[in-house]
């Protein structure tokens, strides 16, 4: 049975930052790429971020370069997302997930497991 499990969500300010956490058991970790998704009250799961299975290659969506670093600890099992300058529209469940494959995609339906999430807050 894998499980994906997030933390580190919570409440700050605008301007502010998180670092999440994924904890991933029951699988061979370090064989496959790993994501970062969100949604946002009323809106679709949108892709944040990706890293390939040895952290050599990452990818961002447009609104997250700059400001979020993906990173991986494979000894751990766990991907990072280390979040900072957060804005009001970064407000969203964050979930962490797992690929297919070695290598980043930014669709989600190539992601075959899924944690609960975790909740980002920012106020303005």
């Amino acid at each position: 049975q894998v499980q994906l499990v997030e933390s580190g969500g919570g409440l700050v300010q605008a301007g502010g930052s998180l670092r999440l956490s994924c904890a991933v058991s029951g699988r061979t970790f370090t064989n496959v790429a790993m994501g970062w998704f969100r949604r946002a009250p009323g809106k679709e799961r949108e892709f944040v971020a990706g890293i390939n299975w040895n952290g050599e290659d990452t990818k961002y969506a447009e609104y997250a370069k700059g400001r979020f670093t993906i990173s991986r600890d494979n000894v751990k099992n766990t991907v990072y997302l280390q979040m900072d300058s957060l804005k009001p529209e970064d407000t969203a469940i964050y979930y962490c997930a797992e690929g297919r494959w070695r290598f980043v995609v930014n669709n989600a339906g190539e992601y075959d497991y899924w944690g609960q999430g975790t909740q980002v807050t920012v106020s303005s």
